[in-house]
């Protein structure tokens, strides 16, 4: 979720009107002549395809933060490790994921349709196609703050993508996920060991804080540096094995 560093002349491909107000989907110019897609969500701008390490690194941190895990001696071989990404957005975080064979299931929860539209049909299946076709990935067309609450499927991480992190929420309902009863719903859907990383467009010191609050361990931030304002951060948190 990079910020756009090249605004040039965007212009808008789709437009809908779901439950949680307007998605918009626009495309510009980018510094290399390759279109750029943006999404919009209710007049703010969430994600485009201008650079996408943000994304990379929060399944990357997650994967690590998993291989890092210290294991008894007497604990049985693992299957490979099931993943919940929470938000499609345009993508990147999906197809990075799918493109490690050491992932197993990867399920993503997206409850706008229009997004899940424009990667099967429409401008974004450039980036998602070989990700959706893998039968590893499945589609889950649901609210995530319903989900964690609400499904018995476990994970062994939990990607979350849905804002501009926890202190920057477009709808008010994803901000009762970084409640503490929210968090503590994430805890129930991760296995004994897992991992919760969770995507901000800032590092949050009071949310390492919620994290430790709610139970969880081995709380850090990893940053990276974008061409305007402050870092990106990905938070992880363990839960107690």
């Amino acid at each position: 979720m990079v910020l756009p560093s090249d605004v040039s002349a965007p212009r808008t491909l789709d437009r809908r009107e779901g439950p949680y107000g307007e998605v918009v989907l626009r495309e510009r110019g980018g510094p290399d002549g390759r279109p750029v897609h943006e999404i919009i969500a209710n007049g703010c701008f969430l994600m485009d395809t201008s650079d996408g390490r943000s994304e990379r690194l929060l399944v990357d941190a997650a994967a690590r933060a998993l291989a890092d895990r210290p294991d008894p001696p007497s604990a049985p071989v693992p299957d490979p490790p099931a993943l919940l990404i929470g938000g499609l957005g345009v993508g990147i975080s999906l197809a990075h994921a799918a493109a490690d064979p050491g992932w197993g299931r990867i399920a993503v929860v997206e409850r706008e349709q229009a997004v899940i539209d424009w990667h099967r049909t429409g401008p974004l299946r450039a980036i998602s196609a070989d990700a959706l076709a893998d039968p590893r990935t499945v589609i889950l067309p649901t609210d995530l703050v319903a989900y964690v609450h609400n499904t018995s499927e476990t994970y062994d991480a939990l990607c979350l993508d849905i804002d501009n992190g926890p202190g920057w929420t477009v709808t008010e309902d994803n901000e009762s996920l970084y409640s503490p009863a929210g968090l503590a719903a994430c805890a129930r859907r991760l296995r004994p060991g897992g991992v919760l990383a969770v995507w901000s467009a800032r590092p949050s010191a009071d949310f390492e804080e919620s994290l430790r609050n709610a139970g969880f361990n081995g709380v850090r931030t990893e940053e990276i540096h974008v061409a305007r304002g402050v870092p990106d951060a990905v938070h992880l948190a363990v839960r107690p094995a």
